[in-house]
């Protein structure tokens, strides 16, 4: 059994806070807001008062999760999780702008044609259609604009499944996250549960940190069996060195550790609605708990310290994660959303209001923090206090 380490995502060849990118970044064009969630620009039209956003994201290497567990079952099914997956992923990130209607999107598939055939390309693309008519019914309304299936065997190994949005909105409703205040508490929603509008109890995955889950709680028997499902430069140590096969049952409800892993990420489009509706000129800002898990905060804001002193539970699938791969918290809390993958930062005057809005979808909600200014000149700070220890980020 390999040591405890705290650097276990970058010997996979993985950054959780993409210093690289961001350094290459800092002095590039951040738009008409730049202390927002995403990038907003000039309106395409030329419309004074109004701006553009374009964004793009996807499900990341839990494709080649969702590749793995067909193999094993044969459920078609797994595919069409990983495109709520790429879809969510831009949807709430938008969202966390003010971005509530009138969004195009374009669907981007990468595929290794021997291990990917023409039946699950199908099940993808059905599925991008199908989810967006689900959300558009909450009122998003979403226009499907094609895409791009590429061919890419010397690149791509198994399957990579992107989606890209764009929409324009007033200036004046912009969600701007650099009015965090010192004064804001933090309203946390849960990432795990069954909300009114899932099919099935979520695990709180979502898409972020599938690569240390996957590697970190896996066993060792797919290296020999899935040498496509990982990069073959990695140390084979970190290769698939957990304690699971992908159908172990992990709880009473009989859900296996492949679909909890494959958890489609939850969105949060219906109760960002509400919410915004409401009290959008009240909101401060809006976090999505992605890249970066807790730590997501850091980013945003001005000299301020971000105290999480109340968190949700930790779910069990971040349990058995920890356990299996043996990642210290320090880690986990920096890689994972841990519970809750959607922040408010407003006045405590209004967060009951917004729990309620929540509960009313059956998503639980709490104040899992506050604000404060922060103790060193010109940098954010992070306090995290857990049932494993007391954690600060920089």
């Amino acid at each position: 059994m390999r040591e405890n380490k705290n650097d276990i995502y970058s010997k996979l060849g993985v950054s959780s806070t993409k210093e690289d990118v961001h350094k290459a970044i800092e002095n590039r064009d951040r738009g008409l807001f730049p202390g927002a969630f995403c990038k907003i620009v000039e309106d395409v039209a030329g419309r004074k008062d109004y701006c553009s956003i374009f964004h793009e994201d996807g499900a990341g290497t839990k494709a080649t999760l969702a590749y793995m567990y067909y193999k094993e079952s044969g459920d078609l099914s797994l595919f069409r999780g990983i495109v709520r997956d790429a879809i969510v992923m831009n949807i709430d990130d938008i969202m966390c702008v003010g971005c509530t209607e009138n969004i195009f999107l374009s669907n981007t598939i990468a595929r290794n044609a021997y291990y990917i055939d023409g039946f699950i390309i199908n099940e993808i693309i059905d599925e991008y259609e199908s989810y967006c008519e689900f959300l558009t019914k909450y009122g998003l309304n979403i226009k499907t604009s094609g895409g791009e299936t590429e061919d890419m065997g010397d690149i791509i190994k198994t399957l990579s499944v992107f989606a890209s949005v764009f929409t324009t909105m007033r200036r004046d409703e912009v969600i701007n996250a650099d009015n965090i205040s010192e004064k804001d508490v933090i309203i946390g929603l849960s990432s795990t549960g069954k909300a009114s509008y899932e099919k099935e109890y979520n695990s709180g995955i979502g898409s972020n940190g599938l690569t240390l889950a996957r590697h970190g709680v896996l066993s060792h028997q797919y290296f020999d069996k899935y040498p496509e499902c990982y990069d073959n430069k990695l140390q084979e140590s970190f290769v698939f060195y957990g304690n699971y096969k992908l159908s172990d049952i992990i709880d009473e409800k009989n859900t296996t550790i492949g679909k909890a892993l494959l958890s489609p990420t939850r969105t949060y489009a219906p109760v960002l609605l509400k919410i915004l509706k409401k009290y959008r000129s009240k909101i401060n800002a809006i976090i999505h708990n992605t890249g970066g898990g807790q730590t997501k905060c850091l980013n945003f804001g001005k000299n301020i310290k971000f105290i999480k002193n109340d968190l949700f539970p930790i779910p069990k699938i971040f349990k058995i994660i920890q356990e299996s791969s043996k990642a210290v918290w320090e880690e986990m809390y920096r890689v994972f959303n841990m519970g809750n993958r959607m922040e408010l930062y407003c006045d405590r005057s209004i967060s009951k209001d917004i729990i309620n809005i929540a509960s009313k979808f059956d998503i639980e909600a709490k104040i899992i923090g506050f604000c404060e200014k922060s103790p060193l000149k010109n940098k954010n700070t992070l306090e995290i206090q857990s049932e494993f220890g007391k954690f600060t980020y920089i």
